[in-house]
């Protein structure tokens, strides 16, 4: 029999879903920026390049000043402590910037987004400085400017103000700090997106699991149902607030879609045996699941109306965990049709199946990166550990394991490629498994810098949003 993760299939008696709506998560609310013409004396206009190889800010990372952005009044101070608070916090945990301490700073006071005097700023270490200003608009709005400096040749970078609502102040934080990302490191940032998970609570022979959503910073968390029900496998719509994952709603696991922004919840599709492990293709217009079929499993892809499904796989084997392509010519998936379970890549169509894993131990949960580069995986029963999370090219060669542990598993890649979330849980020593956790970690790509990411219960399961258009 063919060993399935919890993430898919690994017990089937918890491939289950939760369908009661409890809180709406709406989509962000949008932020307008304006372009900001260079200041005097600023050696230099904005869009001028600093860029800084993403592999070597890994064994050096950039160290760069951000003073907390000034106000005119006491309210708008306090907003631009804050915003500067994120920014620092999102690119401290990167692990590509080295944030340097207030303390160092020769200049005091606040930022007041003026052309700074860069000799105060050098003997800081500081390659790169960030300044800024905040100011309250009527009807509870607020604008806030950001400049970014190179101090060096003393040349403005970046400089773009963003006007919000206060309320929505950690989304501009969170955008800045993709900016700076972006311009000091050559490639897009992923501060200013979410993640959908499971939270459990409850006893390990008895949990109770939740659709819940975040800000990739840990902020904002939510639950989305209420637990009566499991839930597993929640994936993000490429360019709509809604999410596919997998319920068991009236005792009957099936796929459902989840509308942020009404809180709606649909069955997708009509099957006879049990639908699960679902994701969205690239356009978002068509979703591919797997389907119980016997004593085996069938990929199938519908479109997101649940009309005209289409069998993929006919193997008579268990196939399952099925993701496309970036492009949407191909589909990775895991089977156990060779004998152990391993990862395959096939044709979006269906047809031409190739086994990709060769390492030792079984492999499942294949995920695509967003750059086509490279594909996630978990694998257990290996030498390394019990389970293992790690990456190969898409032909298979330049496996890499990235972390280890006794329960490692569910990978799903940052928006840009760069970083990884997973989960682990650790193994419980008392009765009905009490002294247990399951916990969200990230990792770079290449392996380094792995954190684990806050949540307010445990937590398995996570899917990271794509960056917000």
């Amino acid at each position: 029999m063919i060993h399935l993760p919890s993430a898919t299939l690994r017990r089937r008696d918890m491939m289950v879903a939760a369908a009661s709506s409890l809180i709406v998560a709406a989509r962000p609310e949008p932020v307008r920026a304006q372009a900001l013409r260079p200041l005097a004396g600023g050696g230099g206009g904005a869009g001028q390049s600093a860029v800084i190889d993403v592999d070597k800010a890994r064994v050096e990372p950039i160290p760069i000043a951000i003073p907390d952005i000034g106000g005119p009044d006491g309210a708008s101070s306090q907003l631009g402590r804050d915003i500067s608070g994120v920014i620092r916090a999102d690119l401290a945990r990167s692990g590509l910037f080295r944030v340097i301490d207030p303390a160092a700073y020769i200049q005091s006071g606040p930022s007041r987004g003026d052309t700074p005097n860069f000799q105060n700023w050098r003997p800081t270490g500081a390659q790169a400085l960030v300044t800024g200003k905040t100011e309250a608009q009527g009807g509870g709005g607020v604008r806030v400017e950001f400049r970014l400096w190179d101090i060096l040749p003393q040349a403005q970078i970046q400089g773009t103000a963003y006007t919000t609502t206060q309320s929505n102040w950690r989304r501009i934080a969170h955008i800045m700090a993709d900016v700076i990302y972006e311009r000091l490191l050559g490639e897009k940032g992923y501060f200013d997106t979410r993640v959908v998970y499971i939270g459990a609570t409850g006893p390990k022979d008895r949990r109770t699991k939740r659709l819940a959503i975040m800000d990739q910073d840990s902020e904002n968390n939510r639950f989305l149902t209420d637990g009566s029900w499991l839930v597993l496998t929640p994936r993000f719509h490429p360019t709509r607030d809604q999410i596919a994952f997998m319920s068991y709603a009236n005792n009957r696991p099936r796929v459902y879609l989840f509308d942020l922004g009404s809180g709606r919840q649909t069955v997708l599709g009509d099957f006879n045996g049990m639908t699960f492990a679902p994701r969205f293709g690239p356009d978002g217009g068509s979703v591919v699941m797997a389907v119980i079929n016997g004593g085996g499993s069938d990929i199938v892809v519908t479109d997101v109306g649940g009309r005209g499904p289409h069998k993929l796989t006919d193997s008579g084997a268990i196939d399952v965990s099925p993701c496309f392509s970036p492009d949407g010519r191909q589909i990775a998936f895991a089977s156990d049709r060779g004998g152990d379970q391993q990862i395959y890549v096939m044709d979006a169509g269906g047809g031409g199946a190739k086994r990709i894993s060769f390492g030792s131990g079984k492999y499942a949960t294949p995920v695509w990166s967003p750059r086509g580069d490279l594909i996630a995986f978990t694998r257990y029963g290996g030498d390394e550990s019990d389970f293992s999370i790690g990456v190969m090219r898409p032909d298979g060669s330049g496996e890499r394991i990235l972390s280890t542990g006794w329960l490692v598993e569910g990978p799903t890649f940052a928006p840009n490629g760069r970083v990884l979330m997973f989960w682990k849980e650790t193994r419980g020593q008392g009765a009905r498994g009490a002294g247990f956790t399951s916990r969200l970690y990230s990792v770079d790509i290449t392996g380094f810098n792995e954190r684990v990411v806050p949540t307010p219960t445990d937590a398995s399961d996570p899917a990271w949003s794509p960056l917000p258009a």
